[in-house]
C-alpha cells in the first residue's frame, strides 16, 4: 500500500478513536495511541505523532493536548453533538410512545456514543425511565421511510389502516382495502407521529396515524394540485389541528381564570394575545377545528373556562353538555 494512503488512514484512525474515547478528563497517551495504531498494522511512534497532531489541527479538527507523566496525551472536545443535548434527545426517545421498547434501547445506545465512550456511560446511567405506553407496531420506521419518500417525490403513498379491539388485537378498516392517499406532511403530535394528507373527497386535509398503517408504499402517481399547495403552509394548518383531530375551523372566544394562562401558552404557544377582563378573568380569541376532543379539553376546565363565541359553538357545546348529562 502506497505511504501516502498508510498515513491517510492513519489519520482517520487517529481522529476517530480521539472523537471516541477521549476528553478532557480522558486524554489518550501517545504510547496509548501508538499501542492501539500498532494494534490495526499501521506503523507510528511518538515523533511522527506529534506531526499527526499538527496536521489534524492544521485541517481545523481542534485535538487539544495534556503532558501526563513525562509525555504528551491527547483529547478532544468538539464533538457534533454537547452533553445536554445529547440529553434532550435521549430523554425525547424515552418518552416517545410511538418509539418500541426495543428500538428505544437501540436508539439509546447509538445517541450516546455520539458523546464517546466515557460520556455514553454517564448518559445512559442517568436516563430517566418514563412512564410511557410504547407501541409494537415494529413496522413504523419502515412507514416513516417509505412516507418520507413519498413526501421527498411529492408522489401519492398507499397503506391498510387499522384500529385495536379489547383484546390488543388489529382490526382493519374497509375491510383491509388500501388508502391511496396525498400526503403533505408528516408531524409529530402528543407522542405520536401522523401523516398530514390532503383529501380530494372533503375538500381538506386529514390525518392519520403512522403506528396504525399497514404494508406502506409509494405510488407513482404524482399528488395533486392541492396537496402541492397545503405543502407550503403546514404550520399553519398544526396550529390550527386540535390534537390532530379534523373538524370545522373556528375562531373561538373564550373567556378563562387567570389561573389557565399558562395552560393556554402550552397549548396555543407564548404569542397568544390575551386581554385581562377584571383581577380574575382573561379573554383570548383561539384559531381551533371543533371536535369531540375540543370539547373534551374544555370540560377539564369545569366552571373556570368559558366559550363566549361564536353562537354556533356555545349552542354545539351545550348539546355536548347535555349528552354527558343525560348519560
Amino acid at each position: 500500500m502506497p505511504d501516502n494512503n498508510c498515513q491517510k488512514i492513519k489519520l482517520l484512525k487517529i481522529i476517530e478513536m480521539l472523537r471516541q474515547d477521549s476528553d478532557e478528563q480522558h486524554p489518550l497517551s501517545t504510547g496509548a495511541i501508538c499501542k492501539r495504531l500498532e494494534a490495526m498494522h499501521i506503523s507510528c511512534d511518538r515523533r511522527t505523532l506529534a506531526k499527526d497532531m499538527d496536521t489534524l489541527n492544521k485541517q481545523g479538527y481542534e485535538v487539544m493536548s495534556t503532558v501526563e507523566g513525562h509525555s504528551k496525551a491527547y483529547y478532544v472536545t468538539d464533538r457534533s453533538f454537547s452533553v445536554p443535548e445529547l440529553k434532550i434527545l435521549l430523554d425525547a426517545v424515552q418518552a416517545a410512545s410511538f418509539i418500541t421498547d426495543d428500538k428505544t434501547k437501540e436508539l439509546t445506545e447509538k445517541i450516546a456514543a455520539l458523546g464517546g465512550s466515557h460520556q455514553a456511560e454517564i448518559l445512559k446511567g442517568n436516563i430517566v425511565r418514563f412512564n410511557t405506553r410504547k407501541h409494537n407496531n415494529k413496522a413504523i420506521y419502515y412507514n416513516v421511510g417509505y412516507l418520507e419518500e413519498a413526501l421527498e417525490t411529492k408522489r401519492k403513498a398507499s397503506f391498510c389502516y387499522f384500529d385495536l379491539n379489547e383484546n390488543g388485537e388489529r382490526v382493519y378498516r374497509k375491510d383491509k382495502e388500501r388508502y391511496i392517499v396525498d400526503p403533505v406532511a408528516l408531524v409529530f403530535h402528543e407522542d405520536n407521529y401522523y401523516l398530514m394528507c390532503y383529501s380530494p373527497k372533503y375538500e381538506d386535509t386529514v390525518n392519520y396515524r403512522v403506528d396504525r398503517m399497514d404494508t406502506v408504499a409509494v405510488e407513482s402517481e404524482p399528488i395533486c394540485e392541492e396537496a402541492a399547495l397545503q405543502a407550503t403552509d403546514v404550520a399553519t394548518y398544526t396550529e390550527q389541528a386540535f390534537k390532530m383531530y379534523n373538524g370545522e375551523k373556528a375562531d373561538v372566544l373564550l373567556q378563562f381564570d387567570q389561573s389557565l394562562i399558562g395552560t393556554i401558552f402550552d397549548k396555543f404557544g407564548e404569542d397568544t394575545q390575551m386581554l385581562r377582563v377584571n383581577e380574575s378573568l382573561l379573554v383570548t380569541t383561539i384559531k381551533v377545528q371543533i371536535s369531540p376532543t375540543f370539547w373534551g379539553w374544555v370540560f377539564q376546565f369545569g366552571n373556570k373556562m368559558k366559550i363566549l363565541s361564536p353562537d354556533s359553538v356555545i349552542e354545539e357545546f351545550k348539546e355536548q353538555a347535555k349528552a354527558v348529562f343525560e348519560q
